[in-house]
Order: C-alpha cells, then sequence, then structure tokens
C-alpha cells in the first residue's frame, strides 16, 4: 500500500479477506512500544454496519489521539494513516446515513485541525466528494508550471476543462496517459482543454530525497518519457492544488463545464468510455 507520497508503508500488510469482514489490523508504530491499531471498517461500510464501522472508526481514533504527536501526524506516515482513515470513515458513515451536513461540517472541522500536515489531501477529498459536484471550480495556482504557461480556470469559461491530477510515481496515471491522449484528439478540436496538474514530493526515482529544483527536472524527463502524447498538456506545479481539490489519490480526474462548474470528481483512474460519455453530455449542453 503506498501513502500519499507514493512510499509504502513499512509493516503494513492487509489481507483481503480482512477488508471485507471488517478485521482489525494491528499496524506497528516506531513511536515507542505504542501500537496503532486501525479497524479497517470498510467492509462494514460496504453491508450497511454503519454502527460496527463507526465503532471501529472511533476505536481508531481514541488510540491514535493519545499517542506522542498525535497533533503532528506527518512526523509518522502510518499514524498519518490511521488518523487519516478514522476521519474519512467516521464522514462516510454520517454520509451513508443521510446526515451529509454533518458529514461535511465534521471534516472542515478536521482539515482545520489538520490543514497544514499532510492528512489535508484526504480529509478536502471527503469534503469534494460529498459537495464539490455542482460549485464552481476553485482557482488553480499557477504561479509555477511545467510545459506552457497553463491559463487560469476562469479565462476558460466557455471551454470544457478536464483536469488530470498525477504524479511523477504513480503507475496507474501513466496508464491514464493514453487515454487522455486519445480524448484530447477527438474532444480538443471542439473546444475541450486539458490542463495536468503536479507537485513535488520531496524524492525521485527509488524514493532518493531530491531538491525541488533537481526533482522538478525529474518530472520534466517522466512527462517526456511516459507523457509523450501529452507533451502540450501544461502542468500546473502546487501541492496547494492538491489540497484545494483533495487529490489524496492520484490520478485524481475533474471534469468542468462551459460556465466553470464542476460536473465530474473521481479519486482514481477512468476508462475512456466513461470520460467520452461525460465530455459528450456537457459538450451537449
Amino acid at each position: 500500500m503506498l501513502n500519499s507520497t507514493g512510499r509504502p508503508l513499512p509493516g503494513l500488510k492487509i489481507d483481503a479477506r480482512s477488508v471485507r469482514s471488517g478485521d482489525k489490523i494491528v499496524l506497528s508504530s516506531p513511536i515507542g512500544d505504542h501500537g496503532i491499531t486501525i479497524l479497517l471498517a470498510r467492509g462494514e461500510l460496504d453491508a450497511g454496519g454503519y454502527d460496527q464501522a463507526d465503532a471501529y472508526a472511533a476505536e481508531a481514533r481514541r488510540v491514535a489521539d493519545k499517542l506522542p504527536g498525535a497533533q503532528e501526524p506527518d512526523r509518522d506516515r502510518r499514524l498519518a494513516t490511521a488518523l487519516g482513515a478514522a476521519i474519512e470513515v467516521h464522514a462516510q458513515v454520517l454520509a451513508a446515513r443521510g446526515e451529509r451536513t454533518q458529514a461535511v461540517a465534521y471534516l472542515r472541522g478536521e482539515l482545520a485541525t489538520f490543514g497544514k500536515t499532510g492528512i489535508a489531501e484526504r480529509i478536502q477529498k471527503n469534503i469534494n466528494l460529498l459537495g464539490l459536484i455542482g460549485t464552481p471550480a476553485p482557482p488553480l495556482d499557477e504561479a509555477s508550471w511545467l510545459g506552457s504557461k497553463p491559463a487560469s480556470l476562469s479565462s476558460l469559461r466557455g471551454h470544457p476543462v478536464l483536469l488530470f491530477f498525477w504524479a511523477h510515481w504513480c503507475p496507474d496515471c501513466k496508464a491514464e496517459a493514453p487515454v487522455l491522449a486519445a480524448l484530447k484528439n477527438t474532444y480538443g478540436p471542439q473546444g475541450l482543454v486539458l490542463l495536468g496538474p503536479t507537485r513535488l514530493y520531496g524524492y525521485v526515482a527509488g524514493g532518493e530525497e531530491a531538491a525541488p529544483a533537481a526533482e522538478k527536472q525529474y518530472i520534466e524527463q517522466v512527462r517526456r518519457r511516459y507523457y509523450a502524447a501529452l507533451a502540450d498538456m501544461p502542468a500546473p506545479l502546487s501541492a496547494a492544488n492538491f489540497v484545494t481539490y483533495g487529490a489524496s489519490t492520484t490520478p485524481t480526474l475533474i471534469l468542468i463545464d462551459r460556465a466553470g462548474v464542476v460536473r465530474f470528481y473521481h479519486p482514481g483512474a477512468v476508462s475512456e468510455a466513461e470520460l467520452s460519455a461525460r465530455i459528450q453530455a456537457i459538450s451537449r449542453e
């Protein structure tokens, strides 16, 4: 399993049967002799066992909150994973119960607490899943970029816009490139604009730590090798965009209509057929 930086979480082994049944998973922490217990509630949540899923999330949160540095989860990736999972599951339980307003309020409260940490993207992702569609697309930070200079979203009104959030380490992003190239070739002449926000992660190939200038050069190499068919895709370079759009999952794909309103928000890869259908739908309006 990868965290939001794309690096594996050491010591974390998840059995598929545990995921389905909602069994507990124990994740050892380097903080003293403490352990972080993640009660993986996905199985219960998917099965409609909301009370049990919420109980799992609450227990995981109680354990995590007692650990030293609980308010600074970036100090330990496994602590960040435990906190992020607990917050996410509780919000999803609220939403599944029809308490969407309460879920968003809860997530916004957690974002106020953890907004300057690495789990902010994950929290914002869940806020966006509950409320971004049908609202004006937030502006992108365009102060730095790769490729050609990106146009602002406000200046692109009148065009459908597809945002492709990607990371240099992400294999699913590379696999999505031919899909996006085909869509660009089909719908670009009809006005579709493709933007590819990315960000620095502090390392390059093999997890080797890198200064920003070196990492930026490495990302350019990745672009040339794996995204040659998207060479003219402007790529805003900013971690702030990932927080704003909750792109803790890469790729994340977002479709904005001609009026600047978000019509589709999807963490993860999307097929060419589905994206094509959604682009056609907003193009007919």
